[in-house]
């Protein structure tokens, strides 16, 4: 099968020649590989006039737009291959990733997607970084109320269905995908967080096979990023927003009314860790005390953006009705 790799890029030139580096050392070699890169990274382009990273089949694509939304979906107008597989420029696929993707495809013509485990190193630098700790055999799902479960980078056991594939590490059948983007609606300057879950339930409810396999690979070494959602313990509202703003929008789109009715409550009372809800905003309230108010504030905030700009669709698609 012909193959594109496809990597979004932003000012993060040594990130970006680790990850082609290790694309050199393929043994199912890319037929295509398209970097992404804005117009105003005069770092990545430097980059590209002082390195060629032969053999790779290597073009570069210029984007104005801000955001890897809009990286990838100038990626998915230029892409030639049947399979395109898309990974960060912080992340170094293993030397099997190709060959294991390609194997899945060929096996079932009716899987639409393939992804797998992101080795999380964590640390202040590079040579301090460890691998996330942790194991679960629960990855990439959606909860009949809505919760979003991903463990994409602890996953272990064998291939299974799933319902959600990570951005790091993931590759789609371009006849499936169709004249399918990735949603411009999605919140944030940069990585717009949740992004690739609208592109795979879409699939889903389509009725194709999303593969979640940890033994296709890559490491994963979190890079700096230059917009709201900087990585760090230190507290953002707006990235926070953001976050949750795309997960509500995305799940009302995808959940029945009934479950529509199940998350809204849910998510308001109950919440998670990250996006809370009253009980985990009284929960972790003795502890973090104002922190957890503004987290609680964000997350409402959230919620109610996504609602917002559900409601907006849904008014649209009622007056094209009435028009028609």
């Amino acid at each position: 099968m012909n193959i594109t790799v496809l990597i979004p890029t932003y000012r993060r030139p040594q990130d970006l020649t680790r990850c082609l580096k290790a694309l050199q050392q393929q043994t199912r070699p890319a037929d295509e590989v398209l970097v992404v890169i804005r117009e105003d990274d005069t770092a990545t382009w430097e980059l590209f006039q002082t390195h060629s990273f032969q053999p790779l089949p290597l073009k570069p694509i210029a984007v104005a737009v801000p955001g890897v939304v809009a990286a990838l979906n100038a990626g998915l107008a230029a892409l030639q291959g049947e399979i395109f597989c898309i990974t960060d420029d912080d992340a170094v696929p293993h030397s099997d990733w190709l060959e294991r993707i390609e194997a899945h495809f060929l096996a079932d013509a009716q899987v639409a997607g393939v992804g797998g485990r992101d080795w999380l190193h964590v640390g202040q630098t590079l040579q301090e970084a460890s691998i996330h700790p942790g194991a679960s055999q629960t990855v990439g799902r959606v909860t009949w109320y809505g919760k979003l479960i991903g463990n994409h980078h602890i996953g272990e056991g064998e291939a299974r269905e799933v319902d959600l594939l990570k951005g790091v590490n993931m590759s789609f059948r371009r006849s499936a995908v169709g004249d399918q983007q990735f949603d411009s609606r999605m919140k944030g300057t940069g990585a717009e967080v949740h992004f690739e879950i609208a592109f795979c339930l879409r699939l889903k409810r389509a009725g194709w096979k999303l593969i979640y396999d940890p033994q296709i690979a890559v490491d994963h070494y979190l890079g700096q990023r230059f917009d709201a959602d900087q990585r760090t313990f230190a507290f953002n509202p707006i990235a926070l927003c953001n976050a949750v703003h795309n997960e509500t929008l995305i799940l009302l789109e995808h959940l029945s009314p009934f479950q529509r009715i199940l998350f809204l409550v849910w998510s308001v009372l109950v919440g998670t860790r990250s996006a809370l809800g009253i009980i985990q905003w009284l929960r972790f309230l003795p502890r973090d005390a104002k922190l957890a108010k503004q987290k609680w504030f964000a997350s409402l905030q959230g919620r109610w953006q996504g609602w917002q700009t559900w409601q907006q669709k849904q008014l649209g698609s009622i007056s094209s009705e009435e028009y028609l």
